[in-house]
This record gives structure tokens, C-alpha cells and sequence, in this order.
């Protein structure tokens, strides 16, 4: 990711800190924090961050699909995650941004955010063992 402003990747870092710590309430907190102070459009710009975490930078981007057997058959905030992490490797922000309007409009963003940070600590963990 380039040119993300610090108070984002403050933001992003909080959450992974929390997330780290197995403190749900504080993860939701910094998201909550930062609608308050930056609207929709923080949480966003913090989950996209999020989703930079999980993807290698030296992967090439805007050429994958989703490779998830039994994607329709999983929770909504897992599909959620796979879709919107799919969306960061292909830099294709519109759908990023489509799947977080979705996800407001079902009222599921909350869930979906901490399995995102979830997975991203998932991912964190695996590359170290």
C-alpha cells in the first residue's frame, strides 16, 4: 500500500494489537472510534489496510480468483472476508468498496470487521510457524 495516511495505519495497528490479544471489544472500539471520527470511509480505508497485511507484497496483483471451496455454504462474515481480501489482491476498490456497502446495508459490518482482523492474525500467526 502506498501513500495511506499515519492515522490509518495507527488505526490498522490498534486493531491488530487488540486482535493479537484476543480483545474483541477493543477491536470493535477502534472501529467504532474511527467512524466516529472519520466516517464509513476510515473503517474502510482501515479494513483495506487490514486486507494489505494478508497479501504478500511481492504478489502480483489484478489477476486472482477466488479459490475458496464451499465459499456460498460459509458464514456471511467469511465470505465477506475471502471477497474483500480477493478485491485487495486485485485492486479492485469498487468491489472492496460494494462488499462494505453490502455488508452496512445487512447489518453484518461489525461481524465482518472482526473476522477480518481475525483472519489477518490468522495469516500473521501461520507465517511465523
Amino acid at each position: 500500500m502506498t501513500d495511506v495516511p499515519q492515522e490509518t495505519l495507527d488505526d490498522a495497528t490498534a486493531v491488530l494489537h487488540s486482535a493479537l490479544s484476543g480483545d474483541s471489544e477493543a477491536v470493535v472500539g477502534t472501529f467504532d472510534a474511527v467512524v466516529d471520527r472519520s466516517g464509513v470511509v476510515g473503517a474502510y480505508d482501515v479494513a483495506w489496510c487490514l486486507a494489505a497485511t494478508m497479501v504478500p507484497d511481492d504478489v502480483p496483483r489484478g489477476a486472482w480468483t477466488l479459490d475458496f471451496p464451499g465459499i456460498d455454504q460459509a458464514a456471511y462474515d467469511t465470505r465477506w472476508v475471502a471477497r474483500f481480501v480477493s478485491a485487495y489482491a486485485n485492486r479492485d476498490a469498487d468491489t472492496g468498496e460494494a462488499l462494505f456497502g453490502a455488508a452496512i446495508a445487512d447489518g453484518r459490518l461489525p461481524d465482518c470487521l472482526l473476522t477480518l482482523a481475525g483472519s489477518v492474525v490468522a495469516t500473521l500467526r501461520s507465517r511465523t510457524d
